[in-house]
C-alpha cells in the first residue's frame, strides 16, 4: 500500500505550482465559476443544516439523495431526445424539458429522502438510540444506495448530457459571463431566499425551529415532531433535487453511482463553513467554498487540488471556529 502511495506522488518538485500570477490573470473567471459552483454545493448544504438543526444528525446518506435526482435528471432528458450534443430545440422547449426534468429530479431525491428517513432513522427515534447509532446508520444507509446504484447501473457515468449551449451574456473585467451560471446562480439564490422565508415566517417554518430548539416542548406545544422531521427531510430532498439538476447542467458527464459523495462532503463542508444548522449559513459557506475551491486550483496548479482544498477548509473550521462563520443554530433563528 505504502509503495502504491508513493508512486501516485510525482517524483518531481513540480507538483506544486504556487502561481500568484495565474491567479491574477484568471481571479475573475474563477470567481464567476466559482459562485456557480458554490451555488450547487448550497443547495445541497441545506440538507445537511436542516436535518442537523432538527434532529442533531449528520445526515451522511443525502449525498445519495443528491445522486439519485441526477439519475432522474438524465434518465428524464434522454427519455426526451436529449444527448452529447444540444438539442436543435427553440428557447421555449428546451425550458419545458428542463422544467419537467427538475420536476423529476425533486420527486426521485424528496422520495429517496423520504425512505432513508423512514427505513434508516424513524426506528432509531422509537428505541431512543444513541447519537452514535444515528451516526454509523446514516454512513451505512450511504453505502447501501451507492451500491444498489452500482448493482443497477455499473461502475461507469453515464452518456455526456448536454441541455442547452451557454451563450455570452454580458462581460465583467473582461470576462464573459453566460446563460449558464446566470441561471445556477440565479435560481439557486431564490431558492435559498424562500426557504430562509419558508423557515422564519410560516407556521411549518416556526414548527421546524419549535422542535430545534426544544422538541419534547414543542411537542407539549401541540407541535407533531414525527411531521416537522419528515417535512425537513422533504425539504432536504427537493433542495438536492434542484441541486441534481444544475450540476448535470454544469457537468454533463458527472452522473457516477458513487458522483454524490465528494460533492456532499463539499457541501457539509460548507455548512460547517458558513454555521451547520443555520439556513444562511449553508448559502454563505457554499459560495466562499466554491470560490476558495477554485482559487486554489489555480493557484495550485490542478483541478484536482479543489477537493483537498475543500476539505482544508473544513479542517480548519472545525479547529478554529467550529460553530462556523454566522454560527446560529436554527432553533435559535429569528422571524
Amino acid at each position: 500500500m505504502l509503495s502504491t502511495v508513493l508512486t501516485a506522488v510525482p517524483a518531481d518538485s513540480d507538483w506544486i505550482n504556487f502561481d500568484v500570477n495565474a491567479l491574477t490573470e484568471n481571479f475573475w473567471s474563477a470567481t464567476f465559476d466559482g459562485l456557480t459552483f458554490g451555488a450547487i454545493y448550497a443547495l445541497v448544504a441545506l440538507g445537511y443544516t436542516l436535518v442537523y438543526g432538527v434532529l442533531n444528525l449528520i445526515n451522511f446518506a443525502h449525498s445519495e439523495v443528491f445522486i439519485m435526482g441526477c439519475y432522474a435528471v438524465f434518465f428524464t432528458l434522454s427519455f426526451l431526445g436529449f444527448g452529447p450534443s444540444a438539442p436543435n430545440l427553440n428557447f421555449g422547449q428546451i425550458l419545458v424539458n428542463i422544467v419537467l426534468a427538475l420536476m423529476a429530479a425533486i420527486i426521485a431525491s424528496a422520495i429517496t429522502a423520504l425512505l432513508v428517513e423512514r427505513l434508516a432513522y424513524r426506528p432509531l427515534r422509537r428505541r431512543n438510540a444513541p447519537r452514535l447509532v444515528y451516526l454509523i446508520t446514516a454512513i451505512g444507509a450511504s453505502f447501501v444506495i451507492q451500491y444498489l446504484i452500482f448493482l443497477w447501473r455499473g461502475p461507469l457515468p453515464e452518456p455526456a448530457l448536454t441541455m442547452f449551449i451557454p451563450t455570452p451574456v454580458f462581460e465583467v473585467f473582461g470576462t464573459i459571463i453566460d446563460s449558464q451560471q446566470i441561471i445556477i446562480v440565479v435560481a439557486a439564490v431564490i431558492m435559498m431566499v424562500f426557504v430562509d422565508q419558508f423557515i422564519r415566517r410560516s407556521r411549518t417554518g416556526r414548527g421546524i425551529r419549535a422542535v430545534a430548539q426544544d422538541p419534547d416542548t414543542a411537542t407539549l406545544m401541540g407541535v407533531n415532531k414525527e411531521k416537522i422531521i419528515v417535512t425537513t427531510f422533504i425539504i432536504g430532498g427537493v433542495l438536492a433535487g434542484a441541486a441534481a439538476l444544475f450540476y448535470v447542467m454544469k457537468i454533463p458527464s458527472g452522473v457516477q453511482y458513487n458522483g454524490g459523495f465528494i460533492l456532499g462532503i463539499k457541501a457539509f463542508a460548507a455548512a460547517v463553513l458558513g454555521g451547520i444548522g443555520n439556513v444562511r449559513g449553508a448559502l454563505l459557506g457554499g459560495l466562499l467554498l466554491g470560490l476558495i475551491g477554485n482559487y486554489g486550483q489555480i493557484l495550485l496548479g490542478s483541478s484536482q487540488w479543489t477537493d483537498v482544498v475543500a476539505f482544508v477548509v473544513l479542517v480548519l473550521v472545525l479547529l478554529l471556529r467550529p460553530e462556523g462563520i454566522l454560527g446560529t443554530s436554527l432553533g435559535r433563528s429569528k422571524a
